[in-house]
């Protein structure tokens, strides 16, 4: 769904997104790609569904939480755009603190 998105084939990533989320209800990944997926496609109660979808799947996650901050931002609520974006940067603070600096992570 992502490389059709990426590939400019929009109504087929949504087909394909649509039905990844249904075969995979659980899926935090397939949730998240809903979402961004959407969010590019000026959708936005439709990504803002799918995120909050991927939220209660792994709120501890940096990125959806900046998905979030990002859906709240086009919808014009600050006040959730805010909480969202300060809780990716809290979640990001907390990452490097597992990963002191100098040590290799695998990522950077």
């Amino acid at each position: 769904a992502t490389f059709d998105y990426t590939m400019g084939d929009q109504e087929e990533a949504r087909t394909k997104i649509s039905r990844a989320t249904a075969a995979a209800p659980d899926s935090f990944a397939a949730w998240h790609a809903s979402s961004e997926i959407h969010l590019n496609l000026k959708d936005f109660d439709e990504a803002l569904r799918a995120a909050e979808k991927a939220h209660a799947l792994d709120s501890e996650d940096v990125f959806i939480n900046t998905t979030l901050s990002r859906i709240w931002v086009q919808k014009g609520n600050k006040e959730q755009a805010e909480k969202f974006g300060a809780q990716a940067k809290m979640l990001g603070w907390k990452d490097q603190l597992k990963t002191p600096q100098g040590e290799d992570d695998g990522i950077n």
